[in-house]
């Protein structure tokens, strides 16, 4: 069987190719890719940036939902037909980090999508493990906002977020927003930086309370606005210097600093402020099973507006033109592609 699919070819091209996909075998499950949006990393492999781990053969993306199409000899639970996301973390199961629980962050773990191919593809077999089911009534071009939506609710817990604190994320992309919206949903009040005016705008339609560091001094508005106290969580989005500068001298007295961007070169830290006020800094890296659970709950509550969060929808073959829309224009929060013709 063949299927059609973006293959990345380095120097920003991606070429639709027919490719041959086998049954799935012992353990998978085969699924047609009806959605998948196009993230931060993605656009890292467009840009050239990752050629070393992905090489020129890779079909990419990761931010998919879908319909099992066949499942493999020893799979249990799943049957063609369901409507499912996939959540494509695929762990050795034998490290010191598996073995003690820690299966999404594994010592040898392969994302899905980036160290093996990924869902811009119409017919995609993955591990059965991977795999959650969606409610029926669940949009699936709303579905395919699961994985960064995980991602935001494994941030917000690993901030340990409590009602009625004061909460600063730093950056307004796609990540900072799902990470004000999972932690609003959290009790938090919530504050978004952003310099990035449409972004900004997004923000406030969706009902934040945003600053600009460009004309507002972002740590002092923000002990003033919480009576000298500081924020109580910090969640740096922005992968910017200023960003590190920012999250340091707006945290309260033992405040909270989640990590959540990647950052292209090593930042430097403020690292007398944790000596000062005994401030913690706390990575947060992709999600575990429960992140995914979570996250299907706030989607089909209805704590993202999905159509206003996806800012375009375009064809598989239109991919490479999204790709390079995106990286001229930083404005859009979501752009997703439609890989299944039924979709």
């Amino acid at each position: 069987m063949t299927t059609a699919a973006a293959v990345y070819r380095g120097d920003k091209q991606f070429s639709i190719e027919q490719v041959d996909v086998p049954a799935p075998g012992p353990g998978q499950v085969q699924i047609d890719v009806a959605y998948c949006g196009i993230c931060g990393t993605d656009l890292h492999i467009y840009l050239g940036h990752m050629d070393a781990r992905v090489g020129f053969e890779r079909t990419i993306g990761h931010e998919m939902s879908g319909v099992i199409s066949a499942v493999g000899a020893g799979v249990d639970g799943l049957a063609p037909g369901q409507h499912i996301v996939v959540r494509p973390l695929d762990h050795c199961g034998d490290c010191p980090a598996c073995n003690a629980g820690h299966e999404h962050i594994c010592h040898s773990l392969k994302f899905i999508g980036i160290d093996t191919d990924g869902a811009f593809q119409q017919k995609w077999n993955v591990p059965a493990h991977t795999i959650h089911v969606l409610p029926d009534d669940l949009d699936l071009s709303h579905a395919a906002l699961i994985e960064p939506l995980a991602v935001a609710v494994h941030d917000v817990d690993r901030g340990n977020v409590q009602p009625g604190e004061d909460v600063l994320v730093i950056g307004g992309g796609p990540i900072g927003m799902l990470v004000a919206m999972a932690a609003r949903e959290a009790g938090a009040n919530v504050t978004v930086s952003e310099i990035n005016e449409n972004r900004l705008a997004f923000a406030q339609k969706v009902g934040f309370a945003t600053m600009n560091p460009k004309d507002t001094d972002v740590a002092k508005a923000i002990h003033e606005d919480t009576g000298g106290k500081g924020a109580d969580v910090v969640f740096e989005v922005s992968g910017s210097q200023p960003g590190v500068d920012l999250m340091t001298a707006a945290a309260a007295t033992r405040g909270r600093i989640v990590m959540v961007a990647i950052h292209a070169t090593k930042p430097q830290i403020d690292m007398f402020q944790f000596f000062w006020r005994e401030l913690e800094l706390i990575g947060a890296r992709v999600y575990r099973p429960e992140d995914y659970d979570k996250a299907m709950a706030l989607l089909a509550k209805g704590v993202v507006d999905c159509d206003a969060f996806i800012t375009d929808i375009q064809g598989l073959s239109d991919i490479e033109a999204a790709f390079k829309s995106l990286t001229e224009n930083p404005n859009a929060m979501k752009s997703m592609i439609r890989i299944s013709q039924e979709a």
